[in-house]
């Protein structure tokens, strides 16, 4: 029996890798145009709008019409990718659908009503919730406007006309037509979502379409052929709007305009219950998919997912805070190299011919003065090439982006979309790329400090004496700003800090210079002056942007390890060519997630190893900490009482890192916890879902294994037990990153060999209990962590500094030990510093 279903389980294995691989019948990359192309459209048939219709939001400061329009470019313009978005439930087999995410039909067990407290969405204000379907939108339960608000002006499509494509503007055969609508799509009333008519939905979709049972019915809303009469999209804001910190909602679930920020960040955001629509059902926590996303604490999402580099790696959404002091920083530090590719982002110089936004970038030896944008500093090719990179990763021009990588699942060799590309076949792109330079001036005026003692009720959270924030200052000066600050002494000539000297393959023994500078009492004496002055917060961004080594941050290296931006990659033109030179930082030590024993890792070259400098600006607002959100409670109480109470909690667990969370397995063995499955779960495939070569086999294969294939045809691979390390499936390497043939082949050998034992090992049938199937898992270790693209799962170590954990090294690796020691803080100190981080 165990031979058949080795050979069933290699059969499935084969055809599966068959079909991830098989790109033959795919049109070639650079060959393809977007909707709006084949539509017969151009850029400039895409005005961006400049209504000032969100006036009331970001403090309700005044705009000059190219920053109303850029406000608007981030808030409304999806750019077309609803068309990708409606293939995101086949990468899914149906576990993610936005257009279910913006309804309030009764069965799902969430609405406009509890929208905040269950998925972190905010709600645009002037909609209701909906009480009966509605009949001008087939049937759905989508939120309605209030009658006494004004219209939405980005729905005029006399004014910003919809892209006349497939069935839009033709009659659907009973008796209605399928509108064109505007080419910013309807709002949903949901801050960051816009609904358009699908072109698919034609006569043939209008008479099968039943509402109500897309809402109730798996075997209808499962179906791979289900078209849907609305697609929705996505903009920028849809991950960066909240509630504001110093003018906060009185109810959440209610803000009005002048309660909301474009520039906070979705922090209360739960990617968890939005990629999972049943995942408040037991057989949603049972899909391993709802594990997985289970990982991305509320306000942090995994920005790889899609264009997947088969890492598990959440990270938050960041806020977006003083461009001003952080282009003064790319300009006084940051210069990177650019090539090839590289070289064909958009720069302000094509936009502006004098001022200071012409100095960011130099014709002369093409290198630009940039920020480092992503958790990893990997978006490196100036401002306008970062901002434009982010409408791709959330599916603009999904026509050509698609072709480059199997979307969620991966298994397929990835390679660059091409900026040039873009520009010559898609009227979005190119429209994107004028609207962005306007976003970039709204930013620099808008992008302001949120500080504690302007928020309502804010100063009695500052009620520490003048003394104790004095020490707090020394402390800092002493401890943090070499990295938390974008002001500091300028380090002495002779240590060879030129920025143009710096970059690539020299930043990392520039940096090891700086920081034994940093250690001395010379730098200390100096920093301690520049933050005890008055004015040390104004036009302070609180970071230095620059690249940390993970040798030195000991925090998870999944981020770090990220393989989207390097050469040959899908980010490839995104990333500088100074990026791409950056040598390794040595060996980090990591966790043996069976036994807890120290395991040494060496980081790999050429860009991976490094964590960018997060700011500190209103640090108080935006707890939990590190780049997962992995240290500190959560609330969905926007409220400053409610910031500040999950602030003093998470900035203790910073602080006195014994006091974090500890795994439930492994505690006292690793430093810190471990992401597991809470549920025995598997991957669950719909029958609708199934690939079309295996659906001919499926009553075949129930007969062989009805434990995997039901008699419906649905399949479920597993069980994967509870308890078991997520990363341990998320992160398993898929295909090889070596371009030699023979290492190539070495690599698919391991990994069908791992694939045919795991499957092998986990014979054990439904009965088994979760101890058996773990001892299974166990008895995969040694190929499992081979197979790893990211050995590391303790989510919440690290970033140790003025703490004893610091200076304990028994274990650690060379490298690591190379950064020296640090002073410890007594609590006191620590007290003192928390006291002066309160004013940020």
């Amino acid at each position: 029996m165990i031979r058949i279903h080795r050979a069933v389980a290699s059969s499935i294995i084969v055809s599966l890798a068959v079909l991830l691989s098989s790109c033959a019948r795919q049109p070639q990359p650079g060959t393809v145009l977007d909707e709006a192309k084949l539509a017969g459209r151009t850029a400039a048939s895409f005005p961006h709008a400049a209504d000032d219709y969100f006036h009331d939001m970001d403090g309700g400061a005044a705009f000059t019409t190219d920053e109303i329009i850029g406000r608007n470019v981030w808030l409304v313009w999806t750019g077309g990718n609803d068309r990708f978005w409606n293939t995101m439930s086949g990468y899914t087999f149906g576990a993610f659908d936005l257009l279910k995410s913006i309804s309030s039909h009764p069965s799902l067990g969430f609405s406009r009503a509890n929208r905040w407290n269950y998925l972190g969405l905010v709600n645009e204000p002037c909609f209701e919730m909906p009480t009966a379907p509605d009949p001008n939108r087939r049937g759905l339960w989508l939120d309605v406007r209030r009658k006494d608000c004004p219209a939405d002006p980005f729905e005029d499509e006399t004014h910003y006309p919809g892209v006349a494509l497939g069935s839009r503007g033709k009659p659907l055969g009973d008796g209605t037509t399928q509108p064109v609508g505007s080419f910013y799509g309807y709002a949903t009333g949901i801050l960051g979502l816009r609904l358009f008519p699908n072109p698919d939905f034609d006569a043939k979709a209008a008479k099968d379409w039943d509402p109500e049972r897309y809402y109730t019915d798996p075997k209808y809303y499962n179906r791979a052929d289900l078209v849907r009469p609305y697609r929705v999209g996505m903009s920028c804001g849809f991950c960066h709007v909240g509630p504001s910190p110093t003018h906060p909602p009185a109810d959440p679930n209610a803000p009005t305009l002048a309660d909301l920020s474009s520039s906070v960040g979705a922090q209360y955001l739960k990617k968890k219950r939005l990629f999972i629509f049943n995942s408040n059902k037991p057989e949603g926590q049972k899909n391993f998919m709802y594990q997985l996303v289970k990982t991305y604490r509320p306000g942090s999402m995994d920005t790889s997912l899609i264009s997947t580099d088969s890492i598990n790696n959440p990270r938050t959404m960041n806020a977006v805070y003083d461009f001003g002091s952080r282009m003064g920083l790319a300009k006084n530090l940051w210069h990177e190299k650019l090539a090839g590719g590289e070289l064909d982002n958009k720069q302000f110089n094509e936009f502006v011919s004098t001022g200071p936004l012409t100095e960011f970038y130099s014709r002369v030896d093409f290198s630009s003065r940039t920020p480092h944008v992503l958790k990893d500093g990997a978006d490196s090719v100036g401002l306008l090439g970062a901002l434009n990179r982010v409408y791709l990763n959330i599916g603009l021009f999904s026509e050509e982006w698609l072709l480059h990588f199997n979307p969620v699942a991966g298994g397929k060799p990835i390679t660059p979309i091409e900026i040039a590309d873009a520009e010559r076949n898609s009227p979005y792109w190119q429209a994107t790329e004028m609207g962005t330079f306007k976003t970039a001036l709204f930013f620099l005026k808008a992008a302001r400090p949120d500080r504690l003692k302007d928020a309502p009720g804010g100063s009695a959270f500052l009620g520490d004496d003048a003394k104790t924030v004095a020490r707090g200052k020394e402390v800092f000066a002493d401890t943090c700003a070499r990295c938390h600050s974008s002001k500091g002494p300028p380090p002495p000539p002779a240590m060879e800090l030129d920025p143009d000297k710096c970059a690539g393959a020299t930043y990392l023994a520039c940096f090891k210079r700086y920081w034994a500078w940093t250690q001395t009492d010379d730098f200390k004496r100096q920093m301690r002056a520049i933050v005890a002055a008055p004015d040390f917060l104004t036009d302070n961004y609180l970071s230095s942007d620059a690249r940390i080594p993970a040798t030195l941050l000991r925090t998870n290296v999944c981020s770090p390890l990220a393989t989207n931006a390097l050469a040959g990659n899908i980010w490839d033109n995104f990333s500088s060519h100074s990026y791409k030179e950056l040598p390794s930082v040595g060996t980090v030590t990591l966790s043996d997630p069976f036994t807890g024993d120290p395991v040494k890792y060496p980081m790999p070259a050429n860009g991976r190893g490094y964590t960018r400098v997060p700011s500190l600006i209103g640090v108080w607002s935006t707890a939990p900490f590190l780049l997962n959100n992995s240290v500190g409670p959560f609330t969905a109480d926007p409220s400053v009482a409610g910031r500040m109470k999950v602030f003093d909690a998470s900035i203790e667990q910073m602080l006195w890192p014994e006091r974090r969370d500890q795994d439930s397995e492994l505690a006292g063995k690793v430093p810190g916890r471990i992401d597991r499955t809470t549920e025995r779960s598997n991957i669950f495939i719909p029958e609708g879902y199934v690939p079309g070569a295996l659906q001919p086999l499926q009553s075949t294969a129930h007969s062989w294994l009805p434990r995997w294939v039901s008699a419906g045809g649905d399949v479920e691979l597993g069980p994967i037990p509870k308890g078991m390390p997520v990363g341990l499936v998320a992160s398993l390497k898929l295909r090889t990153e070596q371009y030699d043939t023979q290492d190539a082949a070495e690599y698919l050998r391991n990994l069908s060999e791992l694939l045919v034992r795991l499957k092998a090992d986990l014979l054990l049938g439904a009965s088994a209990s979760d101890e058996e199937l773990g001892k299974s898992f166990a008895n995969l270790r040694g190929p499992l962590l081979a197979n790893s693209k990211c050995p590391d799962f303790v989510v919440n170590r690290g970033h140790y500094f003025g703490t004893a954990q610091f200076n304990d090294q028994a274990t650690l690796s060379d490298d690591e030990r190379a950064f020296g020691t640090e002073p410890e803080l007594s609590d006191g100190d620590k007290r003192a510093l928390i006291a002066f981080l309160k004013t940020f």
